[in-house]
């Protein structure tokens, strides 16, 4: 390896600009992202942390973190600094008679479903099987699983965290609760955690999906208000469904899509979805099974890292019939999409975790994904359009659907008293803001 110029490390697995696997390392899930770090360093261990951290200090470089790469912003890859490369941390050992998991910091969701499924056991994860755990999990975590067993951050036991001083430390209820606290839900302000305990979960290893489409047509059409007539009741059936369901809706191409998710025994859902029923008729309806494993990766990209992308998102305490018919007259050419909470992510006590806002009933992303950069400004605008429709309506916003949305947007994932806490956790471990490409705390002032 030349190491004539830039920082002289030969200890470390380091990657710079021309080196063999430099370009992949940066590529991340939204290709509008260019970002070109002056040092990649592929970390093994923790103590690769440490190291890395510390030549970052050295150097004067700035610090991302990547594991999945799911940022829609990029944060993971700093232009000009200094990228902590967890991917090679991707190892999940399983204890199915403790039902535990741990999970290196690297790891993503595939490989923490892949290890637990043979057991029947798993534990919420998200929707698509290339994220990172460590970035789902640390700003809370929402899966098919978490309204019957909470959300991702519900479920860590422990955390192993490389602080931004380069200390390696545990973090669990019994021990720095304070830490344990905010990484349950306040993002990736608080050290690089290279290990995460899991609690697992029997949840077998069937599930079952229901849609039903009903063309949305132009206002004031038939169409358009079978459409609506539809989701008011779908919303309404939701409030009264079992844990097993998660409720889901997506408009697109003109089209509402309305059923929901089922882990466990498919025939219990096919019973379940009789209560589509009430709904009207549909132009299409689906009922697939399908392994949870299955369902796991249905919804991953098969385009890689070739997609350009933007998104936004709100949190609903309630969903008005005016709210609903907002998201009816979206831009076709994005996609809008509610999926239920409640169940077991409502039952967890507000103090508990960093994570906020569990009285909400549905999330809400609007996401736009496409190919030629001429279109980059029009598709955003859409997107950014069609998000404003439902502004209104909404309490909040989910931290992980954040993108260019700077402190405001961690203003509406955090109330002024959550906010006021994690800033003291992170003078505590980050007094300097080391670690703020993210949807960055700062410190609060001593």
């Amino acid at each position: 390896m030349d190491t004539t110029e830039g920082p002289a490390v030969t200890e470390l697995d380091v990657l710079r600009p021309g080196d063999g696997g430099y370009d992949t390392s940066r590529a991340v899930w939204n290709a509008m992202v260019d970002h070109k770090p002056a040092v990649v360093v592929r970390c093994r261990t923790a103590d690769d942390v440490v190291a890395a951290l510390a030549l970052a200090r050295r150097e004067g470089l700035e610090v991302g973190v990547r594991c999945g790469g799911h940022s829609v912003v990029g944060h993971g890859v700093p232009d000009g600094g200094l990228m902590i490369d967890l991917t090679p941390m991707g190892a999940v050992r399983v204890d199915p008679d403790r039902r535990r998991a741990w999970v290196q910091g690297g790891a993503l969701l595939g490989a923490l479903d892949a290890a637990t499924q043979p057991f029947g056991l798993a534990t919420t994860a998200g929707n698509v099987s290339h994220t990172g755990v460590g970035g789902l999990t640390l700003g809370g975590g929402m899966g098919w699983l978490a309204r019957r067993c909470g959300l991702a951050c519900d479920n860590v036991v422990s955390y192993e965290v490389v602080t931004a001083a380069g200390e390696v430390v545990r973090a669990a209820a019994d021990e720095r609760p304070e830490l344990f606290w905010a990484l349950r839900g306040g993002g990736g302000n608080f050290g690089v955690v290279t290990e995460f305990e899991f609690r697992l979960h029997d949840v077998g290893t069937r599930a079952l999906s229901v849609e039903l489409d009903f063309p949305i047509g132009p206002a004031g059409s038939g169409d358009a208000a079978s459409a609506a007539s539809a989701a008011f009741r779908w919303r309404d059936l939701s409030a009264d469904a079992p844990r097993q369901a998660t409720y889901t809706a997506a408009v697109h191409d003109g089209v509402a899509t309305l059923g929901f998710v089922w882990v466990g025994d498919p025939d219990e859902g096919r019973e379940h979805a009789r209560e589509l029923d009430a709904l009207g008729t549909p132009s299409a309806r689906r009922v697939e099974e399908l392994s949870y494993l299955d369902l796991q990766t249905r919804e991953d990209s098969v385009r890689g890292h070739a997609v350009r992308r933007y998104w936004k998102g709100h949190y609903f305490r309630d969903l008005p019939d005016a709210a609903l018919e907002a998201l009816l007259a979206h831009d076709p050419e994005v996609r809008a999409g509610l999926q239920a909470y409640g169940g077991a992510i409502a039952e967890v006590p507000d103090d508990d975790a960093a994570f906020s806002q569990r009285d909400t009933r549905f999330e809400y992303v609007v996401a736009a994904g496409w190919t030629d950069p001429a279109e980059d400004e029009r598709l955003i605008a859409a997107a950014r359009a069609s998000a404003a429709l439902l502004e209104p309506y909404a309490s909040g916003v989910y931290v992980n659907v954040l993108a260019d949305d700077g402190a405001a947007g961690v203003r509406r994932a955090y109330p002024p008293a959550k906010l006021a806490r994690l800033a003291a956790v992170k003078r505590q471990y980050d007094p300097d803001n080391v670690l703020h490409l993210n949807q960055n705390i700062p410190p609060a002032l001593a």
